[in-house]
């Protein structure tokens, strides 16, 4: 049994010996075959000498350093286009994803289950507007797409059967939580609590987690598109209805001069127009990005016992 750790870096050059001192140890008592691979994704600090040193000082470990900020989304493909092992567990490297967790994970594993998820029990130390956010968008997302994501997380063990299935996924942006469950697979949860950061700071701006969001649901459904049909349809009915009270009052005389509903009725219908565009505008982008055709990622520089060729993934059909 070889066990997979996969952490994705972004400028935590502070919380790379912290997270693994904490996980080195944890991972030693499970598990004697064990690999432990470090994805740089495009660091600017020192996140990267800190990986290549570790590297150095224990041949468990290794690390890929991407040639710029692909967005963690492509640092996890790249982690799950190299590990070797029967499993991969995939935590963040800021140890909000606590690590006595898993030998639970390793244990429901080995009980027969394929995916092993973390949900949190309570999101931490976050701000109000993060939380309402969060829960619309994830409310938003069931209505959708059908899969309740609510409370769910990063934190996950994948079989090496499932990590075979999410290599042949082709599409260029990916959405990690929303694919694993749309893999299917049996698989078992877990709860845990959401643990301070002990060094740093979150890399995601709300215009980062706005953009994650957009990308998630557009990737995963093409529901929003049929409902510029419906509102099309909303508004052809509420035209024709104003059209009969137009034409009763004008013929018994009551009609009355102005333009005001005429305007309303331009703001109303023009504003429509306007987000009906902007929607199709953000399928016509994905469909442009897809056909490009261009890599998730590309690395620049590994670390340790790597089996990589720079120019791009392996095992990828």
């Amino acid at each position: 049994m070889k066990i997979s750790l996969l952490i994705p870096f972004y400028n935590e050059q502070e919380m790379v010996p912290i997270t693994l001192d904490t996980v080195v140890p944890i991972l030693s008592s499970v598990c004697e075959d064990y690999e432990i691979l470090m994805v740089d994704d495009g660091s600017t600090d020192e996140t990267w000498s800190f990986i290549e040193a570790a590297c150095r000082d224990n041949q468990r470990l290794s690390g890929l350093r991407l040639s710029r900020n692909f967005g963690k989304e492509a640092a996890i493909c790249a982690g799950l286009d190299q590990v070797t092992g029967d499993a991969v567990i995939l935590m963040d490297g800021d140890l909000q994803h606590p690590p006595e967790h898993i030998p639970e994970m390793i244990r429901l594993w080995q009980d027969g289950n394929d995916i092993v998820e973390g949900v949190k029990k309570s999101r931490g130390r976050e701000s109000l507007t993060s939380r309402m956010n969060a829960s619309l968008f994830y409310r938003l997302f069931h209505r959708l797409t059908g899969y309740d994501l609510r409370n769910a997380s990063d934190f996950k063990l994948l079989d090496k059967r499932v990590v075979r299935q999410w290599r042949r996924l082709q599409e260029q942006d990916t959405f990690f939580r929303g694919l694993s469950a749309w893999l299917g697979f049996k698989r078992a949860v877990f709860y845990f609590e959401v643990a301070e950061r002990k060094a740093g700071r979150s890399k995601w701006s709300p215009f980062k987690l706005l953009s994650l969001s957009l990308n998630a649901i557009t990737g995963f459904t093409a529901v929003p598109l049929h409902a510029i049909t419906i509102l099309g349809l909303i508004m052809l009915i509420f035209s024709a209805v104003l059209i009969v009270q137009t034409l009763i009052t004008f013929f018994s005389g009551h009609a009355q001069t102005g333009f005001t509903t005429v305007i309303l009725l331009q703001l109303l219908i023009g504003g429509c127009i306007m987000v009906s565009l902007g929607l199709i505008g953000i399928y016509i982008a994905r469909i442009f990005q897809e056909v490009k055709g261009r890599p998730r990622y590309i690395v620049s520089e590994t670390a340790g016992p790597v089996e990589q060729d720079v120019e791009g993934p392996i095992d990828r059909p």
